[in-house]
C-alpha cells in the first residue's frame, strides 16, 4: 500500500510540476507579445502564481516521494541509467530553477510593480528582459521535463536516450532562446502607459 501511495504521490508531483511549467511558458510567451506596461506586468505576476503555486509544490512533492521510493526499495540509482538521469537532471533543474530562472522572474516581477508604479518602462526593466542566460534556462525547462519524465516512462537500460534526449532539450532551448524573442521582440512604448 505505501509503494502504491508514494507513486501516486510522484505522479501527482510530475503532473503539477508539468502543468506550472507550460503555464510559466505561456505566460512568458504572452509577455512578449504585449506593449501595454500593465498587461506586461499581469503576465509576468502569472508566471510568478505558476511557478509558485504549481511548479514548486510539484517539485517538492517529487523530491519527497522519490527519495522516499529510492531509499524504502533501494534501488541503485547508479546502476540505473534510467533513474541515475532523472535524479541527475531533476537536481540540476532544482538548483537551476531555485536560482537563475526563479531569482529572474522575482527580478522581473519588482521591475514591472516599479514601472507601473512610475507609469513608464524603466530602463532596468528592458535590461532585463533583454538576459540571455535566464532565457535559455527558462527554455530549457520544458524540454528537460520532457527528458526526465520520457526516463520514467520508456526506462531505457543504457544512457543513448539520455545523451541524445539532452542534446535535443538543448536545441530546443538553444532554437527558442534565437527565436521567440525575434518573433516577439518586446518594445513597449517609450513614453508614459496610459493603460
Amino acid at each position: 500500500m505505501t509503494r502504491e501511495v508514494l507513486l501516486f504521490g510522484h505522479v501527482v508531483g510530475a503532473i503539477l510540476m508539468g502543468a506550472g511549467l507550460i503555464g510559466v511558458f505561456l505566460a512568458d510567451l504572452r509577455s512578449r507579445q504585449l506593449e501595454r506596461l500593465a498587461l506586461f506586468a499581469e503576465a509576468i505576476r502569472a508566471i510568478a502564481v505558476f511557478y509558485d503555486g504549481l511548479v514548486v509544490p510539484g517539485a517538492l512533492l517529487l523530491l519527497g516521494s522519490g527519495v522516499w521510493i529510492i531509499v524504502a526499495y533501494g534501488f541503485n540509482v547508479l546502476d540505473t541509467p534510467w533513474l541515475a538521469g532523472m535524479v541527475g537532471l531533476f537536481a540540476l533543474e532544482f538548483v537551476e530553477g531555485n536560482t537563475v530562472t526563479r531569482r529572474y522572474f522575482t527580478r522581473m516581477r519588482r521591475l514591472s510593480r516599479e514601472a507601473v508604479r512610475r507609469g513608464q518602462v524603466t530602463r532596468e526593466l528592458v535590461a532585463a528582459r533583454a538576459e540571455h542566460l535566464p532565457t535559455f534556462t527558462h527554455f530549457l525547462d520544458l524540454p528537460v521535463y520532457v527528458l526526465i519524465v520520457s526516463l520514467g516512462v520508456v526506462k531505457p537500460d543504457d544512457w543513448t536516450q539520455f545523451i541524445v534526449g539532452g542534446i535535443a532539450a538543448l536545441a530546443v532551448a538553444a532554437g527558442l532562446t534565437a527565436s521567440l524573442p525575434r518573433l516577439y521582440p518586446w518594445t513597449p512604448p517609450a513614453g508614459p502607459d496610459t493603460s
